[in-house]
């Protein structure tokens, strides 16, 4: 089994910005201990391994520096931008765990973007106790949500909690409790949750702590916009066809921005650019104390 790594930073145009991930390119999958060795090693939320499958399709696994993720979407950008720089624009469909998603890639003036199709998303009521549990690990109040949002599981290959909140600066203020979190979601398998405060009808801030992955907060979370945008679709919350664009990252210095389309009906599509990191660059994982971030 030989393969080559690559760390790239994606949703952004800044190697200071966006999220880090690993790609890992190779002819088969290595066996999932040594992927799992291989994304602790890395650092980052999330690694992506590819491998050719039959055809035109390339097999991906995800994987956490403590366990395999289902979907990632700043990995599969990152991984999009660099297929596309190796081997030309084009659209590349990769077979994930969940499905098959395909990724068109093209060049963007000196660098390339990526945009992924999620599979189907879906959306159901989140259970009142699982919201409370989830305010309490936080430390907010039921009184700082966003009525217009209300909470909610959605998925589009990976499940997330979506909680707004009415002000800037509760999402700012984000400090949790590492464990506790952690505990519930393994227990809901939720992969992250999707925090967001919405500054305009098309425009939101979100932050995704990610304790089950051994990651205190992601910078970007492509999964967790694909999910937010179905979500926005099936509560009625917005006309579609639309785009929105989430901004996320800020708070950690590490800015990023997603540029999400919504069709009326079908995958949604999450556009990113990504660029090259130095072997080196890595960030903290975690802070496994009471309290969290």
């Amino acid at each position: 089994m030989t393969g080559t790594l690559y760390r790239l930073s994606a949703f952004t145009r800044d190697p200071k910005g966006g999220n880090p991930a690993g790609v890992w390119l190779g002819e088969t999958l290595p066996d999932p201990g040594t992927m799992r060795r291989i994304a602790a090693e890395v650092g980052y939320s999330e690694t992506a391994f590819l491998a050719p499958r039959h055809g035109e399709t390339r097999q991906v696994r995800y994987y956490s520096p403590e366990a395999e993720v289902s979907f990632c979407g700043h990995a599969t950008v990152a991984a999009g931008v660099l297929l596309g720089r190796l081997e030309g624009a084009g659209t590349y469909r990769l077979a994930t765990s969940v499905g098959e998603v395909p990724v068109t890639v093209e060049q963007d003036g000196d660098g390339w973007r990526a945009s992924l199709v999620s599979v189907a998303p879906a959306v159901r009521a989140a259970a009142s106790e699982l919201v409370e549990a989830a305010l309490a690990s936080l430390g907010w109040q039921a009184h700082e949500l966003d009525p217009a949002l209300p909470p909610a599981l959605a998925y589009a290959g990976a499940w997330h909690l979506v909680l707004a909140v009415a002000t800037r600066e509760r999402l700012d203020a984000l400090n949790y409790d590492f464990a506790a979190l952690k505990a519930l979601m393994q227990r809901e398998r939720l992969t992250t949750l999707q925090l967001v405060w919405r500054e305009s009808a098309m425009r939101f801030h979100a932050r995704d702590p990610f304790p089950v992955g051994g990651v205190v907060e992601d910078p970007a979370t492509g999964a967790a916009a694909a999910a937010l945008g179905g979500y926005l679709r099936a509560a009625g919350l917005i006309d579609t066809p639309t785009r929105l664009t989430i901004l996320q990252g800020e708070a950690m210095g590490r800015p990023s921005r997603l540029e999400v389309a919504v069709p009326s009906s079908g995958g949604i599509v999450v556009t990113g650019t990504a660029v090259d990191l130095e072997p080196t660059s890595r960030r903290p994982r975690r802070q496994p104390r009471h309290g969290g971030p």
